[in-house]
This record gives structure tokens, sequence and C-alpha cells, in this order.
């Protein structure tokens, strides 16, 4: 007995000699580069969040962080891939609303699931998107805009970046709330739908403020309201959806969202710190300028709290692709 309580003793004080160590291991973290995957081509908003924030991680943390852009099907081929990965904090995805609220509902076949195939990490930026017309239209403000669609059902073409895109499910989502009808032109990207509104060819756009702004700014585009609860300071004098008197519009909100995701069951002790290091880098100058330059807000929030975001965003959008009968391309 006594030797064998010996033995136990011996035992006991290895474990607790270890213990400095295994934190140690810990605070290592990260101790070799990370592979960051973007599931769009380059240069687009992710891309372009993602590489800012690599930046600021291996400025902090010393480890090299490498873009990997894997686009295709709306970004869940590389959201898949992300899914599949070891779970060591050595490979996130940019995660976008596509990726990680519209996919369920798009894709009946999904091979990842949202919430069960990831670890939130850090909720990035929120990108309004901008309602914008035609200015030859005799219109010159949300309410005005409404009514002429109820008094042109049908006649109205709005573009989008495509089937399944955060315009196509912002304006299907306008027309639920508004109970109106306007015909989807789906375009292959934002840009040529936005050059097809300048010439006419649609009616209105409602996508993203970076591809809005400057044609608004030109002149040829007119602003009338855009998706976030807070007006852009590019576009001060143009109203909230929300700020409206238009039935159904009171909580209308359609931002466009960017976040940080890893597989599930990476170690908490890295999504901590990757949290704690994004969160630190969005509110320094330099990424607040580049969040602006984007027309997005930075949001930096807890992984739970993110967590808890994505939830309620896929049962937010889920309604809007059934309702609306949507498929991606």
């Amino acid at each position: 007995m006594k030797t064998t309580r010996r033995k136990l003793l011996q035992w006991g004080g290895m474990m607790l000699a270890n213990v400095p160590l295994l934190a140690g291991a810990q605070e290592a973290y990260p101790s070799r580069p990370i592979r960051m995957v973007v599931p769009f081509p380059p240069g687009g908003s992710p891309d372009i969040l993602a590489r800012t924030l690599a930046q600021k991680i291996t400025e902090t943390t010393g480890a090299p962080v490498v873009i990997d852009n894997i686009p295709g099907a709306g970004g869940s081929i590389g959201a898949d891939r992300v899914a599949k990965a070891a779970p060591d904090g050595y490979t996130l995805l940019m995660g976008h609303v596509g990726t990680l609220a519209f996919a369920p509902a798009l894709y009946p076949n999904l091979p990842y699931d949202p919430v069960k195939s990831f670890a939130p990490v850090a909720w990035v930026a929120r990108v309004p998107n901008v309602m914008a017309i035609t200015p030859s239209l005799p219109v010159k403000n949300l309410a005005e805009w409404v009514a002429y669609l109820k008094s042109h059902p049908g006649q109205v073409n709005y573009g989008s970046g495509g089937n399944g895109s955060a315009a196509h499910l912002a304006v299907e989502y306008f027309k639920l709330s508004t109970q109106t009808a306007i015909t989807h032109v789906p375009y292959r990207g934002t840009a040529p739908s936005v050059t097809d509104a300048v010439a006419g060819q649609v009616q209105m756009v409602f996508t993203g403020a970076p591809a809005i702004i400057p044609m608004v700014k030109a002149g040829k585009l007119l602003a009338i309201a855009v998706s976030s609860p807070q007006r852009l300071e590019a576009l001060p004098d143009v109203p909230t959806l929300a700020e409206s008197a238009v039935p159904g519009l009171a909580r209308f909100e359609a931002d466009q969202w960017y976040g940080v995701v890893a597989p599930a069951g990476t170690p908490p002790h890295a999504i901590q710190k990757l949290n704690s290091v994004i969160n630190s880098s969005l509110t320094s100058a330099e990424v607040s300028a580049r969040l602006k330059s984007e027309g997005a807000f930075a949001t930096p929030i807890t992984p739970e709290a993110f967590g808890q975001i994505i939830q309620k965003e896929i049962e937010r959008w889920r309604p809007v692709v059934i309702k609306a009968h949507i498929r991606a391309d």
C-alpha cells in the first residue's frame, strides 16, 4: 500500500509539474501559419476584409496568415473545405451572410451545417445595402417609390448579382414586406447590374453600398433608402427603410455581413485569442478607414454573440427564400 501511495504521489507531482507546460502550449497559439479561406474570387469585399484582418493578425501574433480564395456555389465550396478541415485553429473561413445564413435554405443538399459545422470566432462587419433607382423616374423618396410600384405591378425591373445573391434576397424581402411586384433580372455579378441600372435597362438595384455610392455621388442613380438601422456617413441625407412611414417596413433590416468562423471543435483558447485580436483590429484607425471605404460598420462582439446572430439570421431568411421560391444558380 505504501509503495502504491508513493507512486500515486509521484504521478500527481509529475502532473502538477506539467501544468505550466500545458498552459504555455496554449499561450503559444498561433505558432505556425494560419490559412484563411475566402469562398469568393479575389477583389470583392470578403477578400478585401480578409486581407486587412490577415495583416493585423500577423502584426499582432507574428503568425503569417495565408489567404486562400476558393470560389463556387455561392461560397459553399470554400465553406465546406473549412468545415472538414482539422479543428486546430489554423484553418479559418471569412464567412458571409450567404454562406452562413442564406445557404441552408438555398441549397437543399448543402454539405455543411452553418451552426453545427463551425465554431464562431468573430463578427467582422456589416455592409448596408442601398436602394437606388433610375433618376428619370417620377419618384423622389421611398413612399413615392412604393406607391409607384403598386400602381405599376410587374412593370418595374430590378437587377441583382445573381439568383440567391444578397441583393436578390434583399429585394424579395422588400417585396414581401410591401406586397409589391417587381421583376428580377439576375446578372453575373453586382457590377453589371449597377451598370444597367445607370443605363436604365433595369430601374432599381438594392445592393452593397460600395457599388452604389459612387453612382449616387455622380448623379447617375438616386438613392432612396439604406437597409441598416442607422444612416450611412457617406449618404447622410438618405433615410433607412425603417425610418419610413411605409407599412411593413418599420423593422426592415437587410444588411450584408461578414464574420470569421473555424471548424467545429477548434480549441476555445484559439477562438478567444483570435476573437481578441480581431476585435482589437476592428477599432484601429487603419481598419476603420478600410471598413469605411467599403461602406461597412465594424461589429466587434464575442464568439457566443456571433453564434446567436448566425442562428437568428438563418431563421429570418429561410421564410424569404421559401415564400419567394428562390433557387441559387
